[in-house]
């Protein structure tokens, strides 16, 4: 079956999109730790991040490093933090959370809430500054 992000990626389910090309997936976490919260994802369903080929991998990581640095010119923030956990959806994911104290990329914090349209503003100046 399906996860979730792979919906995604086909556009079954929408999202926040960041950046994509034609392996990886970036978006925001509609139930983000902050403003920015962004998810990398491979379009190609892998479970487990270390199941991932060496080379997808190593691609992956450098998407993400890109869409880190747009983050980091559109969210006020003073690094962007990584996070694998990989057990709330079986489908590899990077996640990339501004930070400004090492509390800020604790799983357990209450989640913010964001209407709509705070999404797509985050989610179209973050994509702007995606190179």
């Amino acid at each position: 079956m399906a996860s979730i992000f792979s919906k995604i990626v086909k556009g079954e389910i929408p999202s926040y999109k960041i950046a994509e090309n034609e392996n990886f997936y970036a978006f925001l976490d509609i139930f983000p730790l902050g403003k920015g919260h962004t998810l990398v994802i491979p379009k190609k369903e892998t479970d487990y991040i270390f199941d991932i080929n060496d080379e997808e991998y190593a691609n992956m990581f450098l998407f993400a490093k890109r869409v880190a640095r747009a983050i980091e010119k559109v969210i006020e923030c003073k690094r962007i933090g990584v996070a694998v956990l990989g057990l709330e959806v079986p489908h590899a994911h990077i996640h990339l959370v501004p930070l400004n104290d090492e509390t800020d990329i604790n799983f357990s914090n209450p989640k913010l809430k964001l209407s709509e349209e705070e999404f797509k503003d985050i989610a179209t100046k973050i994509s702007s500054e995606f190179k």
